[in-house]
C-alpha cells in the first residue's frame, strides 16, 4: 500500500543510519521498525496487572505505634534501634 508519511529530521537521520547498518531500503527499514515497535507495544500491555503480595509483619514493639511515624523515626535513630 502506498502512502505519504512526513518524518521529523531526527527520525529520518536515525532511519538512514539503520539503512546503512542493515543494507536495506527505506521502505524495508520503516516496515521492519514499525513491526518491531508495534509488537513490543502489544507485548507490554499483555503482561498483566502488577500485584503486590501482602505479608503480615507482626506487631510493633510494646509502646510503639504505626500511627505516629515521627515517634517511630525517633526510636529508629536511637543507638539501640529496633
Amino acid at each position: 500500500m502506498r502512502t505519504t508519511l512526513t518524518l521529523d529530521d531526527d527520525v529520518l537521520a536515525k532511519l538512514k543510519v539503520e539503512m546503512r547498518r542493515t543494507n536495506k531500503s527505506l521502505k524495508q527499514t520503516v516496515n521492519d521498525l514499525l513491526r518491531l515497535g508495534l509488537s513490543a507495544r502489544r507485548g507490554a500491555s499483555s503482561k498483566g496487572r502488577f500485584v503486590v503480595e501482602l505479608r503480615d509483619l507482626g506487631d510493633t514493639q510494646p509502646g510503639l505505634s504505626l500511627d505516629n511515624i515521627g515517634e517511630l523515626l525517633d526510636h529508629l535513630e536511637q543507638p539501640s534501634g529496633l
